[in-house]
């Protein structure tokens, strides 16, 4: 038996670390006490070096001192004043609005929602259930299916996993040593592509099975003109001109790629908020108005959000600030947008900063259970074993992706994002870099399929998060008066297996077409290393004298 565990001391540990996590046990004290039992084993079979104890608290004093996690917590922060602020409320009421009689208009409205609040809030938890209590009821009120509802709300929420500011991608850069801006960069491009797959699947729904997602009755739209339009002409000019206005400002300028898009957004931002704020003032002193109700109420909505997010991520792409400093920023921002919209109060503060404080400490307890399981594997050779078991399949970095982004999905069912974080990343990272996969490329692959580990059935969070606040019992609507069936377990579960899908083909995309996460690296150089020549010119050396030496 003795002989047995020696040989095999790597994988029976990992095996008992997931047995203990299956039975339920919280995930930080999990991993602490595997961690200890196995030294303890190891020490005792001759196997395991005392000595590596005594580098615990180092580890663990380097957990403190990390100063990239200090950005989840300004991120978290930020977001749930955000949500509590009512930004999704004013979001998701006038999207819908825009979107008006359009088959599918609410579903759409929520994944662009979705998305905007996604590169806001960082925080699944916060989209997801903000979105459920503002749309669920509006889209069963007005004939959605409740699976095709609750779905695309689950799914929306969870953009918030791989769109930055995201927690996952602060977590992955950290666990892979790369930097959290090129991590923000590589997923930004992935993360708007799901959005509109997302998109997609809601309109091949309105053409296979029309009355799943009507469109809103036309009693319903509001913002109207006095003539009966709906001023769609007006928001249209107002953006065209923006984006005119912003690459105006930006074409004699020396910024390129991400730079300039960023900043040509930010000009083009600022020129459309004075031009709303100057209509309303003419409307006040004059009555005239040269923009609709529509356009003057779009602009006023989304503003304050795009500004936060140039805040954040333009900052942290243009290279002005760190993610912690984005964050830092953030977190002051969505204090002055609460306190703009008169809805910031000490009890919205306390709540924010406790449910910061729950999350952070959450994620540094099971960031110190995963040192001390890592110490005790590394001092087994667990890295080793692991090394030689994922560069040793098939098929190079073909097969070994195909293993890794399986593993990882069936691990998905069992484990949520932090956990696989902690715990399987570092024993992939080293591998898949001596395979020479880009580390910020596999950092997204895997955060487009943990991002799964949300929307699995029995046990993904977001539809936890979404049964928490959807009618569990029959209701009457407050608006028609009608009585309303509740929202059943399985049709929340059935709702999310369609996006499980999309999810896993959003991974197969970012495989094939790693052009999506590597422009993070910028222009590359075009030359032909193969093409070049150097050509030494022909010197003629000076003439040598070997004459006799001088007399002295």
């Amino acid at each position: 038996m003795s002989a047995f565990l020696i040989a095999n001391m790597a994988p029976i540990m990992f095996a008992s670390l997931v047995v203990v996590l299956l039975l339920g046990y919280p995930a930080a004290f999990s991993l602490g006490a595997v961690g200890l039992i196995y030294a303890f084993v190891g020490i005792q079979l001759g196997e395991f070096r005392p000595d590596f104890l005594q580098a615990l608290p180092e580890r663990v004093y380097g957990v403190m001192n990390n100063d990239t996690l200090l950005a989840i917590p300004f991120f978290t922060f930020m977001g749930l004043v955000l949500e509590r602020s009512g930004m999704a409320e004013d979001l998701l009421d006038t999207i819908g609005q825009l979107f008006g009689t359009v088959r599918g208009g609410l579903a759409y409205a929520v994944v662009f929602v979705g998305a905007l609040l996604a590169a806001t809030t960082g925080v699944v938890a916060a989209s997801v259930i903000s979105m459920g209590l503002i749309s669920l009821p509006i889209m069963l009120r007005y004939g959605y299916d409740r699976r095709v509802a609750t779905g695309i709300i689950a799914a929306s929420g969870t953009l918030a996993q791989i769109i930055p500011p995201s927690l996952v991608l602060i977590v992955m850069a950290d666990q892979l040593g790369k930097s959290v801006g090129d991590m923000y960069e590589g997923a930004f491009i992935p993360g708007l592509v799901l959005a509109g797959l997302y998109a997609g699947y809601a309109f091949l729904i309105t053409l296979v099975f029309p009355k799943a997602a009507p469109g809103l009755p036309a009693d319903a739209i509001g913002f109207r003109e006095d003539s009966g339009s709906r001023g769609l002409l007006s928001l249209g000019v107002l953006f065209i001109a923006s984006c005119v206005f912003g690459w105006f400002m930006m074409r004699n300028s020396e910024s390129h790629g991400a730079d300039f898009v960023v900043l040509s957004m930010f000009f083009g931002i600022l020129f459309a908020f004075f031009v709303a704020v100057l209509n309303w003032v003419i409307d006040k002193l004059t009555g005239f108005r040269f923009l609709s109700k529509m356009a003057q109420q779009t602009t006023f909505v989304m503003v304050p959000p795009l500004f936060l997010i140039f805040l954040v991520l333009g900052t942290i792409f243009i290279g002005l600030a760190t993610p912690t400093e984005g964050g830092a920023m953030g977190a002051s921002g969505a204090i002055i947008l609460g306190a703009l919209k008169r809805r910031l109060s000490w009890d919205l503060i306390r709540q924010a900063t406790e449910s910061t404080a729950k999350l952070s400490a959450f994620v540094v307890f099971i960031l110190v259970g995963a040192r001390v399981f890592s110490l005790t594997f590394y001092g087994v050779n667990g890295h080793v074993w692991v090394e030689h078991l994922l560069t040793s399949l098939p098929g190079g970095q073909v097969g070994f992706l195909i293993f890794v982004n399986a593993f990882v999905f069936v691990l998905a069912f069992f484990l949520d994002f932090f956990e696989l974080a902690f715990i399987v990343i570092p024993l992939l990272g080293p591998a898949a870099e001596h395979l020479g996969i880009d580390l910020i490329w596999f950092g997204v692959i895997l955060g487009v399929n943990m991002q799964t580990s949300f929307m699995h059935p029995p046990f993904g969070f977001a539809l936890f998060y979404l049964r928490s606040v959807a009618p569990k019992d029959s209701y009457l609507d407050r608006v028609t008066g009608k009585r309303m069936e509740p929202v059943t377990t399985g049709q929340i579960y059935w709702g999310a297996v369609p996006f499980v899908v999309i999810q896993v083909m959003m991974v197969l995309l970012v495989i094939l077409f790693p052009s999506m996460v590597m422009h993070y690296k910028g222009a590359l150089s075009t030359i032909d290393p193969n093409t070049i020549k150097i050509e030494i010119p022909q010197m003629e050396a000076p003439p040598l004298d070997f004459g006799p030496p001088p007399k002295q």
